[in-house]
């Protein structure tokens, strides 16, 4: 399955580290990544692709709470059709 993942928050050290690990903790693709500053605030569009029938994306928002909470960022995650319909006139 392929998903979208948004991270957004001030700025600081460590963001892409910390979400990065996390994926990769949950055999989490990352298949390709969008990442910009502006006025000191971060953004990080990621598409990634779930390689372990075991891993859900409920299973992935749980797991990024405390990378939420640690790095002071929203991240949310939804599969990519969901995304598409909800972004398309």
């Amino acid at each position: 399955m392929i998903a979208i993942m948004t991270v957004t928050g001030a700025d600081r050290t460590g963001i892409i580290a910390q979400v990065t690990t996390a994926l990769a903790e949950l055999n989490v693709n990352i298949v390709d990544v969008s990442q910009t500053l502006m006025s000191g605030y971060f953004t990080m569009i990621l598409r990634v692709e779930l390689l372990d029938s075991e891993t859900s994306i409920q299973k992935i928002q749980e797991r990024m709470k405390p990378v939420e909470e640690e790095t002071q960022q929203v991240i949310r995650i939804q599969s990519e059709d969901l995304f598409t319909a909800m972004n398309e006139i």
